[in-house]
């Protein structure tokens, strides 16, 4: 099961040391994802991880870092609609409905699904499906490896999103809890 971080939409301080610790303690990958923040300030971010550190990393707001930066992909969201031409890195996309992993599966490396539940990170964002719904996608197929859970993820929900056969979790607001950080030492514990 994929670990997938997200960063804060605005950069602060810590970007760069809690990018580089959640790389240490085992997250495969981290997007970022800074729509409240300029290219430069994200720039700024990138020239300050090692070469290693960026190749995993995705992009969501500013595609034209990905190769100045040798970044592992792009992300495409209602901010960044399509890939450069000649495009050869991982291929991700948000999705809010069964409909749209349905539609968009085929074309991405990972589809980001959400909300699964309840966001942590942002007020008022409520789960988007059912219990009944999500088991209903997952007995057809459309859950699979390639559909990454994202809203409200925990990592004590990460054994109920397995057996819904999803192929990773994706957290923001999560990651940036204390007690999150010192249980990654435990990671491999949640694949």
């Amino acid at each position: 099961m994929r670990i997938i971080a997200i960063t804060s939409p605005k950069v602060v301080d810590e970007d760069v040391c809690l990018i580089s610790h959640l790389l240490a303690k085992g997250v495969d990958t981290i997007h970022l994802r800074k729509p409240l923040s300029d290219v430069h300030e994200c720039k700024h971010i990138l020239r300050k991880l090692s070469p290693e550190e960026r190749s995993k990393i995705v992009i969501h707001d500013y595609p034209e870092l990905y190769e100045e930066f040798s970044l592992k992909g792009i992300h495409i969201n209602r901010r960044v609609k399509s890939f450069p031409k000649s495009y050869g890195g991982l291929r991700t996309r948000s999705c809010h409905t069964i409909e749209e992993v349905e539609r968009y599966k085929a074309e991405y490396d990972y589809l980001f699904l959400s909300p699964i539940f309840d966001s942590i990170s942002k007020v008022g964002y409520l789960a988007g499906f059912s219990e009944k719904e999500l088991l209903s996608a997952s007995e057809r197929g459309i859950i699979d490896g390639k559909v990454i859970a994202m809203g409200g993820v925990t990592l004590e929900r990460i054994p109920y999103l397995k057996k819904l056969h999803f192929g990773g979790v994706a957290m923001m607001g999560a990651i940036y809890n204390m007690d999150v950080l010192n249980k990654l030492k435990e990671i491999d514990a949640y694949r």
